[in-house]
């Protein structure tokens, strides 16, 4: 009790960002000192349920102890099952506040929001059923007879002491009438389950006798010097001048000019009344990114927020966005010897390159705690790792539950999402975002079951204060408005006129600001990118028709890049158009890739068809690179002609953000001359009808009703009139997400259909979403009794975590590796020579080089096996290369994965399919 309650007091004084301090504080009277008291007593008291029968007959020779000095109490086996009725947490919470009522005249309301601290710090808050149940079986926490009164003494004696000891036994009267808001009863609650998790760590407070020399004080500071947690960032209100700022964080070149969109974003974050939501919808090349990190610098000076959350829409964005985050961090000040922690926070972060070295830097090691949970061996057929590879910056913010705290953090946005999942140790999650400013990135990703998370995590941040920066291409602006007022506590119609100009504007690009409680506003700065215009053209779905038109097009060399919106699609497309124009003239990029080969598509098609001024070994062409989704966001990639599956129209124009990029000469004079205009043929639908029909992969992937609506906004443009960028961007994507009709009067039926289909979709969606989506924020005072009562139990970056906030189905993922002609295992043979082909003995642990590089060779299978069915057969299968040697912490990076083996031509067969995997064309699987 002494440790943690000391261990409480210096995360308190060194550890917790102000912002979070405030927070608490704010709602005490004697503020900052009765909010440093608060944490500390909790932490003091939060195992007082250990005082009790039902936990003490754990150990026979200490219960005979006790029993000697009046403390009666049955065995543990006389209490039966009944004893599970009263973990300690929860006993707790009952005797601390019976005490608060009984000694200090509290009502149950008033002890409850105080409490549930106590009862929630083994991770889950306990509901109305639980203390019920225990409150019907008073034996659990007193025996009866003679005995009962000398129990009692014991827990209030220890009770008074805390509270002597702690400085709050002058300060209870006080409190009665405080009324904690939810969100400081869920800081509080993660502030004493990490201070547990510290004091239970033996190797920072060894077990007696090996402390005995020390004394309490000297015992505590020699495990705060050994845990060495780096102290959270201290912004500084960076310079005025935004030039200055952007040249100084991001390397500007002397003369190079701020965009218009980067010093409204920075202005705006300076002159909000409070700092608070700030979202910027900009084109492509606007600097969106550099702006939120100058933003986010700027919103913690003024909030006291001690670090930054990147939530990016995948592993690859995480991955490229990470090594940028780190060259921010360098160029922001920062005083002497001051240590800052980060994180790539995503399932396979050990493997990236700019995380790994990172990680080499650091020498501490100290063992994780985990007292929680219990070792047990992995089996293929369970989700969850008992090794996992991830690793973090500082050795003690390890692992799922707690790496989210570390200071500077880029991950999934599943990682944000799981704030808002009814899930064990939630709070931590809390206190990981509620320290920070968070950056949600490519927010027009998300769609209906994912925006009733994010939504509810808006309101919770909103609710915490903390500012927050969402970027986005467009959006439409009936969402936009819905993210407002869900910061802005506003949610359910209540938000009124104040909100209406979110609703309304069709500006573009668009800034919207909204501080916490309060109303929006909206400001337009001009786009700084040039403008450009893209004609638009039917082309019949037909792969004849678009290998003879390619033909035409690329007569005088050139680029194009074909997106298909079906991973089969793009090896149907790439096998014609290979036989056409040959095995070199085609690229393959899509999703099915083993990691390491995606990672070198991606730098490849960026070395190739990057900036001019980075880019080298361009084609002369012709040259067509055929993507999946892969090429819509994130790659600066640019070409001279484009090909597009039918898709809604925000995506559309992400992928016209592909085209025509960059400047090459003046008037594009550089591209051939046929293609120095920029044009988008527009395929996957059969046009040739009164109702045009998108292809069945499209409409699977998209639903009928986005594609008809987009065909529809799309209608003048593909009958003559160019698309401006960026003018019409915003028009485009409004009328394609508004309520209004469009399209011929022809298409109504169809469309009215597509609509109904929709509508119920999304109903089922939301729905869905509502099971395990976290409650709004309570009350002031209202107790987190409950508080994820019928949650979804542990939440992390595994294919069932991802499921619980993304409208999907589950999917495994696999190492690749290659069986030999022998029987024996080894690294596939393709890669990077010192790579490929590499020993992986199934009797004992790999080489670490060995292992490290089959992790590298991770791949999600496709959608084939997402079935409940499919996917049983498909892990019965791989059971069968189930590998106890690698079950061990010391194959790390093979513990806990499922290993599908390919033969030496790099097939397979897998719960009734064939599956087939080239370097050039990735996974195919097909019917065995």
């Amino acid at each position: 009790m002494e440790d943690s309650a000391a261990v409480a007091g210096l995360l308190w004084d060194r550890w917790l960002p102000a912002n979070v301090r405030a927070l608490v504080s704010g709602v005490l009277p004697d503020g900052e000192a009765d909010g440093r008291r608060l944490a500390v007593w909790l932490a003091g008291v939060h195992d007082i349920g250990k005082a009790t029968p039902a936990f003490a007959c754990q150990v026979d020779q200490l219960a005979d102890v006790m029993r000697g000095l009046g403390l009666e109490m049955r065995t543990r086996r006389q209490f039966g099952p009944d004893r599970r009725l009263a973990p300690h947490g929860l006993a707790g919470q009952v005797l601390l506040g019976q005490w608060l009522e009984e000694r200090h005249g509290w009502t149950g309301r008033q002890s409850g929001q105080f409490a549930v601290v106590v009862g929630g710090h083994h991770g889950v808050p306990p509901d109305h059923g639980q203390l019920k149940a225990l409150q019907d079986r008073p034996h659990l926490l007193r025996t009866p007879g003679p005995s009962r009164g000398v129990w009692q003494r014991v827990q209030e004696e220890l009770l008074e002491a805390c509270a002597e000891e702690f400085g709050v036994a002058g300060r209870l009267g006080v409190w009665r009438a405080v009324k904690l808001p939810q969100p400081v009863q869920v800081l509080l609650s993660a502030l004493v389950i990490v201070a547990d998790w510290i004091a239970s760590n033996p190797d920072l407070f060894p077990y007696f006798p090996q402390a005995a020399g020390r004394t309490s004080a000297e015992r505590v500071a020699a495990a705060w010097r050994g845990l060495d947690l780096p102290e959270p960032w201290r912004a500084q209100l960076p310079p005025e001048d935004v030039g200055e700022l952007f040249g100084g964080r991001f390397g500007l070149p002397p003369g190079a000019v701020v965009r218009p969109v980067q010093e409204a974003a920075v202005r705006l974050a300076r002159g909000m009344s409070a700092p608070g939501l700030l979202v910027i919808e900009a084109p492509m090349g606007e600097g969106k990114t550099e702006a939120a990190l100058a933003a986010a610098e700027v919103f913690a000076a003024r909030s006291g927020a001690g670090g930054v959350f990147f939530a990016l829409p995948t592993m690859a964005t995480g991955n490229a966005m990470f090594p940028r985050l780190l060259d921010w961090l360098k160029r922001i000040p920062a005083g002497g010897g001051t240590r800052i922690s980060a994180l790539l926070a995503h399932s396979k972060a050990a493997l990236n390159e700019a995380y790994a070295d990172l990680m080499r830097g650091s020498a501490q090691r100290i063992t994780a705690v985990a007292v929680d949970e219990e070792e047990r061996v992995w089996r293929p057929r369970e989700d969850r790792r008992a090794a996992p590879a991830e690793v973090v910056a500082h050795a003690w913010l390890r692992g799922r539950k707690k790496a989210m705290l570390s200071s500077f953090v880029v991950g999934t946005v599943d990682q944000l999402l799981f704030a808002g999942l009814k899930s064990r140790h939630l709070a931590l999650r809390h206190l990981a975002v509620a320290g920070k400013v968070v950056v949600i990135d490519e927010a027009h990703a998300y769609d209906t079951y994912m925006s009733a998370y994010l939504d509810r995590v808006l309101s919770w941040l909103g609710a915490y204060r903390v500012p927050v920066v969402v970027l986005s291409a467009t959006l439409p602006a009936g969402r936009r408005r819905q993210m407002a007022e869900a910061y802005a506590g506003a949610e359910g119609g209540a938000a009124g006129e104040g909100f209406d100009v979110v609703g309304r504007s069709d500006a573009y690009p668009l800034l919207t600001a909204v501080a916490p409680g309060g109303t929006a506003v909206v400001e337009s700065p001009r786009a700084a990118a040039r403008g450009a215009e893209v004609r638009l053209e039917r082309l019949d779905d037909d792969f004849g028709v678009l290998a003879g038109r390619l033909a035409v097009e690329l007569a005088g060399g050139g680029c194009a890049l074909v997106v298909r919106n079906t991973v089969r699609r793009v090896l149907e497309t790439a096998r014609v158009l290979r036989e056409r124009f040959g095995e070199d003239a085609v690229t393959v990029a899509h999703s099915c890739f083993i990691d390491v080969d995606r990672a070198a598509n991606d730098a490849a098609l960026l070395s190739r068809f990057g900036p001019p001024d980075k880019s080298q070994g361009r084609p002369a062409g012709p040259h067509i690179v055929v993507a999946s989704q892969v090429a819509e966001q994130s790659l600066d990639v640019d070409f001279d002609l484009l090909v597009s599956d039918l898709c809604p129209v925000d995506l559309l124009l992400q992928r016209m953000g592909r085209l025509h990029r960059h400047t090459r000469g003046t008037g594009q004079a550089q591209r051939p001359a046929r293609l120095r205009a920029a044009r988008c043929l527009v395929t996957g639908v059969d046009w040739t009808g009164q109702v045009p029909l998108p292809v069945r992969g499209s409409v699977a992937v998209y639903g009928a009703h986005g594609l008809l609506r987009s065909a529809a906004v799309l209608l003048e443009h593909l009958d003559g009139r160019p698309v401006r960028l960026p003018q019409d961007i915003s028009p485009l994507v409004q009328a394609a997400y508004g309520d209004g009709p469009v399209g011929p009067a022809g298409w109504a039926e169809a469309m009215g259909q597509a609509l109904r289909r929709h509508e119920e979709h999304r109903k089922d969606q939301a729905e869905r979403a509502g099971v395990f989506r976290l409650d709004a924020v309570g009350r002031p005072g209202r107790a987190l009794i409950g508080w994820v009562a019928a949650g979804a139990g542990d939440a992390d970056d595994t294919r069932t975590g991802r499921a619980q906030v993304r409208d999907s189905r589950e999917s495994l993922e696999v190492v690749v590796v290659q069986r030999r002609p022998d029987g024996s295992l080894a690294t596939v043979d393709w890669i990077a020579p010192g790579k490929a082909g590499l020993e992986l003995p199934m009797d004992r642990p790999p080489s670490p080089r060995a292992a490290r590089t089959a992790a590298s060779c991770g791949l999600r299978l496709p959608s084939q096996f997402s079935s409940a069915e499919v996917m049983d057969r498909a892990i019965a299968a791989l059971e069968e290369l189930y590998v106890p040697a690698w079950q061990v912490k010391e194959s790390h990076w093979l513990a806990g994965q499922l290993i599908l083996a390919l033969d030496a031509d790099c097939q397979t067969r897998l719960a009734g399919f064939r599956l087939r995997y080239s370097p050039l064309d990735g996974l195919e699987v097909t019917c065995a």
